[in-house]
């Protein structure tokens, strides 16, 4: 692995995780780091110059969460991710692996951070998981911050209280389905938190507009991913973690509806938890 000062980051879509990769880099790397404020699903390509320039210079390119959509020299890149195969419970996030690319001591290592990292991986799960757990006023930044780096708008914030007083319950009370109409869902997955002072649910599912996205149950995240391929996914996985997709609501809602009308096996009632894990994403 290259040395830290021999590398250039190249930085992927916008949720809080990435607003907080880019201000370490500032600090930690001022001048080797790219950020052109992409939305999520970006690629490498939309760094096609740039790349090419740091390559030349000698440096190793670090794409964080940028679909590799370009050839580049075997060794002389790296690929920074939590989504998708690299997803998971005990993997580390986005923002972990940069700061281990950076080399930097444990001690630099700030509360803030981790609540970041804690968010990204496990939505309110994982921050109450830390030690000590988040407070209401952390969780509740932390989340407001989230959204707005998104890019979650008035309007939707505005929206979002009304689409989920008309959520519906199905399956036996176990998919918790929202109507939205717009593209970034976090602003209902937030509100139907009992942590934020919402109802709470088993598994949610929530769409209508350009994207679906469901936020619950690993096999099921792993159901939808097989059943519709294409989408995204991650979270704490196996257990808990979120899926999107490009889909019409209605298809989803079915073949969700369905394979959760199946017993439930032991592991799901002992595993579910009372918060959304992954909601961040989405």
């Amino acid at each position: 692995m290259a040395e830290p000062g021999q590398l250039a980051f190249f930085l992927g879509g916008y949720d809080l995780e990435m607003v907080a990769i880019r201000d370490l880099l500032a600090r930690e790397a001022p001048g080797r780091y790219h950020d052109r404020q992409l939305a999520w699903g970006a690629a490498a390509s939309a760094y096609a110059v740039p790349i090419a320039a740091e390559l030349t210079a000698g440096r190793t390119v670090v794409l964080v969460e940028l679909e590799l959509d370009q050839a580049l020299p075997e060794g002389r890149y790296v690929l920074v991710d939590h989504h998708g195969p690299r997803a998971g419970r005990e993997q580390p996030t986005s923002l972990e692996q940069v700061f281990a690319l950076l080399q930097l001591s444990a001690a630099r290592w700030t509360r803030w951070l981790a609540l970041v990292a804690a968010n990204d991986r496990g939505h309110i799960a994982a921050m109450l998981a830390l030690d000590p757990p988040a407070t209401q006023d952390e969780i509740e930044e932390i989340r407001r911050l989230d959204r707005a780096a998104q890019g979650v708008t008035a309007e939707q914030e505005q929206a979002a209280p009304a689409a989920v007083a008309a959520a519906r319950v199905i399956a036996g009370g176990r998919l918790t389905v929202v109507a939205w109409p717009f593209p970034r869902t976090s602003p209902v997955a937030d509100r139907m938190e009992t942590a934020l002072g919402g109802p709470g649910y088993r598994n949610l599912l929530v769409g209508g507009g350009e994207q679906v996205a469901f936020f619950g149950a690993g096999d099921a995240v792993g159901f939808l991913d097989q059943r519709f391929p294409g989408g995204w996914y991650g979270g704490e996985l196996p257990v808990r973690g979120f899926w999107g997709h490009h889909r019409p609501l209605t298809d989803v809602e079915a073949a969700l509806a369905e394979f959760l009308a199946r017993p439930e096996t032991a592991s799901e009632k002992t595993e579910l938890s009372p918060f959304q894990d992954g909601a961040a994403r989405c």
